[in-house]
């Protein structure tokens, strides 16, 4: 004969609390558990406020964030609608040589990690980058550019000032650009500074290096590579070298810029892009 088994008898104890016979097993009636789950909550809620930052942790992130825009110029978020994070480029871009004292530069390996944090970070909905840049290093600052347009989140670049030489690729890599009507880009073919050796191979590393950037502006903007060639080798407005310089309203007729815009227009694409959804082609 099989064993009998013992009947699952529950015992009711004085506060309502139901336990089973074999496993000890506490089972509370549904209003217990309700209580149970506003519990829960206020210790969630506590343990929320108890990491929150010290007095003193709160004012040294204030300081470092004050320092960063002081020193860097770098604004890690900001406290609008949607976290955008701002992205200076001024002066000139410094990539393998360092740049004289007296100049104010953008050093690219310290703009390098920030891309990566920003495309890291899910806190971090979208990149607004301001240029006001004379160029630089060639290499550098092709190599940013690639990095802005690899930013999956959205993306703008407003250029203010001037956008010159190589910051033109950097003013066409996100998927929007916006130029201020009083802002100047320098349109020139690749110079070279030190010793050149004068053999065809100098030359046609020139060659391709212009390639390149002609490339890219071309495949990032609604400009032609025969188009942007064209205003680089111009030889009737530059006194002292061959190119073109665009004011606002002719980089846009030129396709070389998306749209005249300022500040409050490159956030509001941002944010419309945000809010449907984010990421996608260019537009």
């Amino acid at each position: 004969m099989p064993p009998k088994c013992r009947p699952n008898v529950a015992k009711k104890t004085r506060k309502g609390e139901i336990i089973g016979p074999a496993a000890g097993i506490l089972f509370l009636p549904d209003r217990r558990q309700k209580r149970g789950g506003n519990a829960l909550k206020q210790e969630k809620k506590a343990q929320e406020q108890n990491s929150a930052l010290t007095p003193q942790e709160s004012a040294a992130e204030l300081r470092l964030k004050h320092d960063l825009i002081e020193t860097e110029g770098i604004l890690a978020a900001t406290r609008g609608r949607h976290a955008i994070h701002c992205l200076t480029v001024i002066g000139t871009i410094e990539g393998h040589t360092l740049a004289p004292d007296n100049q104010k530069t953008t050093k690219y390996e310290h703009v390098i990690p920030q891309l990566v944090d920003i495309e890291e970070d899910p806190e971090i909905e979208g990149l607004l980058v301001i240029l006001n840049t004379v160029g630089g290093d060639v290499e550098a600052g092709l190599a940013l550019a690639e990095l802005i347009a690899g930013v999956s989140k959205p993306s703008a670049t407003l250029v203010l000032g001037g956008g010159h030489s190589i910051g033109i690729p950097l003013a066409v890599s996100a998927r929007r650009s916006f130029v201020v009507p009083t802002a100047t880009m320098t349109v020139h073919p690749v110079r070279h500074s030190g010793m050149v050796l004068g053999v065809p191979q100098t030359l046609r590393y020139f060659e391709q290096m212009q390639e390149r950037i002609v490339g890219f502006v071309a495949s990032h903007s609604s400009i032609t590579a025969k188009r942007f060639t064209q205003l680089m080798h111009n030889t009737g407005e530059l006194v002292m070298d061959m190119g073109t310089v665009l004011n606002g309203q002719q980089a846009v007729e030129e396709g070389l810029i998306d749209a005249l815009g300022g500040l409050g227009d490159a956030l509001q694409y941002l944010y419309r892009e945000i809010e449907n959804g984010g990421g996608g082609p260019r537009r």
